[in-house]
């Protein structure tokens, strides 16, 4: 028996297929144009979000420019000289604008060894400054040019309500001012209510603590006094120090503005910064030699000031404390060195009454103080 393929005709189920096809995307087109042409608003709303969407990616893409250009032009080098030799450069910015005086602050350290300041802008121009005065302790210098010209003044911003994390930029002349100035890097806020071991005497001892903003933005040698602005190119700090250390990559630090704006209101107010005062010549007990140099009385102390001399008739004279004790407390605080003692004492203003710890011939004691100013036979 022979047996046939069977064939089977498919070709009227194909040509439906094909026409469902072609009627369901008639259908889809027929009702994008009623819902465009019927329906208030479709294609705008469509068009609104892809332009939002564009406009985003745009600003993250144009970074901090606006933020720079306006901060950009009040924003000096700050030249040093010293018996017509340069000695130094840094960082300033226009502060302040009073009865046609700009008043620029800058660091302590920058001008405090000069005896001609001058600053330069940004179009070149080159100006000699006055120095209205400053603070060492605060690192905090105010300089003061006369002019009927417009200058660019910063605006002030909060550090306060500056978060960690937020993006913030600083602008100065490191290293070399010829080459680099202007320089403007970007970071973040790394860290707030910092404390940092300074020394301002040159020594290889701290003798004051500074509480500071800590940023990744990038901070070297003459960028010292320069503005550290937040992304709206507002001045939220001075950049006034760099971590030195071979282990430790962008850790630099500013002065929160909020303190800064104390003295340089002061000072360009004409107001003197006056500290409390003890009396005292000091040293860390914890430096062997100065301990055994002045024959401290508790030989058995690792932390603590030791007190060299007492000066007559001062604050620490009238409290009963003497060379050879060794103040271990001020208040409800421990005091471990001279850095301490130092912050935590000019925390506290002129005429307050303090509790100091001592300890003489290992035997812990008390007494209160009362603070005054220093005498003006003091330097």
């Amino acid at each position: 028996m022979e047996i046939k393929e069977a064939k089977i005709d498919n070709s009227n189920g194909t040509i439906k297929y094909i026409a469902g096809i072609v009627i369901a995307v008639l259908i889809g087109a027929l009702c994008m144009y009623l819902a465009i042409l019927y329906i208030p608003g479709f294609a705008k709303k469509t068009i609104t979000n892809v332009t939002k969407t564009e406009k985003e990616v745009t600003v993250v893409d144009n970074g901090i420019g606006d933020a720079v250009e306006k901060v950009y032009d009040s924003v000096v080098i700050v030249e040093t000289f010293a018996k017509g030799r340069a000695l130094a450069t840094g960082t300033g910015f226009i502060y302040k604008h009073a009865n046609g005086v700009y008043y620029i602050l800058t660091n302590h350290h920058v001008v405090e060894s000069g005896d001609q300041i001058k600053i330069v802008f940004t179009n070149g121009d080159e100006q000699e400054v006055k120095v209205e005065g400053g603070d060492e302790f605060a690192d905090i210098a105010v300089l003061s040019y006369k002019t009927d010209k417009e200058l660019k003044v910063s605006s002030i911003g909060s550090s306060v309500n500056a978060r960690v994390g937020d993006t913030v930029f600083a602008i100065g002349a490191p290293l070399d001012s010829s080459v680099y100035s202007w320089t403007v890097t970007r970071g973040v806020l790394s860290g707030k209510d910092r404390e940092v071991s300074v020394s301002v005497s040159n020594s290889q001892t701290s003798d004051w603590i500074m509480q500071v903003l800590q940023t990744d933005a990038a901070i070297n040698s003459g960028n010292s006094g320069g503005p550290l602005c937040n992304s709206n190119g507002e001045v939220i700090g001075i950049t006034n120090m760099k971590l030195v250390n071979s282990g430790v990559e962008g850790m630099g630090f500013a002065i929160p503005i909020e303190d800064a704006s104390v003295y340089a209101d002061k000072i360009i107010s004409g107001e003197s910064v006056d500290r409390p005062y003890l009396g005292v010549a000091m040293y860390d007990v914890s430096n062997t030699y100065y301990a055994y140099a002045f024959k401290n009385s508790s030989t058995n102390l690792t932390d603590g000031v030791g007190i060299s001399e007492i000066v007559e008739g001062s604050p620490a004279d009238k409290g009963g404390l003497k060379p050879g004790d060794t103040i271990v407390g001020l208040d409800n605080d421990n005091i471990k060195d001279t850095a301490t003692l130092r912050y935590k004492l000019y925390k506290h203003s002129i005429g307050d009454t303090i509790k100091i710890t001592y300890v003489r011939n290992n035997k812990t004691q008390t007494t209160k103080i009362t603070l005054t100013g220093r005498p003006e036979t003091e330097s």
